[in-house]
């Protein structure tokens, strides 16, 4: 099969809201909009998906997630992402996400389609047992290239597939660059989903032990802990001054005003959030988490402030000190600014262009 040296396939399983989704989606439209026919596909449709791009083309290899065993879905998702392959002979083969990589990997076997992986979460949280270790040891070093999103990511895996891949992160909408200051913010903002992951639970406690305080905390976004949260904010009698609103329509508009901004996550890959909050020039306080994400964007104390991860005290400390030093956080939010002009969506494109050009040339080599 000769591959059309112009046509890219972008694989996960699904577009429903969450950062990898969300990068995916963008990076197809980037592809789409500088001339390649991207094709972007999933195993199966869900509610409340991101919009695909103008240009880019849908596909869904199933109506909905079927609820068959692990094995038999596998092998019928890894039949129908080849046939695609062989529809539409793309140059590459582009994947997110641990099951759809491994699946990408052996789809594309005897095809002449170059695969290309990418890591988007902490290795141990994304390949969290027997068999996903398995595959990221012996499965995925069989693709052509693999994206990572920080250096302690590519660390987890065996040099044969660190040799020939690259780190490259997230972009960030221009939307949270075109925002001016706000000359006068108020309230503490984080966003994520309501899950363990993302420990809302501890940024509610340190918050908790402030000295009473006429900044609220805002946390927006939905998930399972919701009536967790809700029940820890009744019990330390913080309703009022705690709210959990909900998914936000407009990031920008809704952290843009907001004082601080705080990342408490027990793991993350590239935090888009983070990514976003220091975009907006927002003063940032975050978790030195596995796999280094927030370590790579933040050196503390010039640009934001690094607290270890599931210290409660360190946490308050930090947002007492913020709290009560308007120089220190025009400081950092000036510094975390002119980090995240590399964020820029053009920057983070051309990185991805050139890397998969690299790929499909044969050219790969460890970025």
């Amino acid at each position: 099969m000769k591959p059309d040296r112009q046509t890219l396939l972008f694989y996960i399983n699904s577009l429903h809201r969450g950062g990898a989704q969300r990068v995916l989606v963008q990076l197809a439209g980037c592809f789409a909009r500088a001339g390649w026919r991207a094709v972007l596909v999933t195993s199966y449709r869900e509610a409340d998906e991101y919009p695909v791009p103008e240009g880019v083309e849908r596909v869904s290899m199933e109506d909905a997630q079927k609820p068959q065993n692990a094995l038999r879905r596998n092998l019928s998702r890894i039949r129908a992402l080849r046939r695609l392959c062989r529809q539409y002979r793309p140059a590459a083969l582009i994947s997110f996400m641990a099951e759809p990589n491994f699946r990408a990997v052996l789809a594309a076997r005897g095809l002449g389609v170059k695969t290309i992986v990418s890591v988007r979460n902490a290795p141990e949280k994304e390949y969290f047992n027997r068999l996903f270790r398995f595959v990221g040891q012996h499965v995925l070093p069989l693709a052509d290239g693999c994206v990572f999103q920080t250096e302690g990511a590519r660390a987890c895996f065996p040099e044969k597939l660190q040799r020939k891949s690259a780190v490259i992160m997230n972009q960030v909408d221009e939307a949270f660059f075109d925002r001016p200051a706000c000359t006068e913010p108020r309230d503490i903002a984080a966003v994520g989903r309501l899950t363990a992951q993302k420990n809302h639970a501890l940024l509610i406690r340190a918050y908790a032990a402030l000295d009473p305080v006429g900044d609220r905390l805002v946390i927006f976004g939905e998930g399972e802990r919701r009536a967790e949260l809700e029940a820890l904010v009744r019990e330390l009698g913080l309703e009022g001054r705690v709210l959990l609103p909900g998914l936000s329509a407009d990031v920008p508009r809704d952290i843009g005003d907001k004082k601080l901004f705080v990342l408490p996550s027990d793991y993350e890959g590239m935090p888009n959030a983070l990514l976003e909050a220091m975009a907006l020039g927002l003063p940032c306080v975050a978790t030195d988490c596995p796999c280094g994400g927030p370590a790579e964007l933040i050196d503390s104390g010039k640009n934001g402030l690094l607290f270890p991860v599931g210290d409660e005290a360190a946490l308050t400390d930090a947002l007492r000190e913020l709290l009560s030093d308007a120089g220190k956080r025009a400081s950092l939010a000036r510094a975390a600014r002119e980090t995240a002009e590399g964020f820029r969506p053009e920057a983070i494109f051309r990185q991805w262009e050139h890397y998969v050009q690299s790929v499909i040339d044969g050219k790969e080599r460890r970025t």
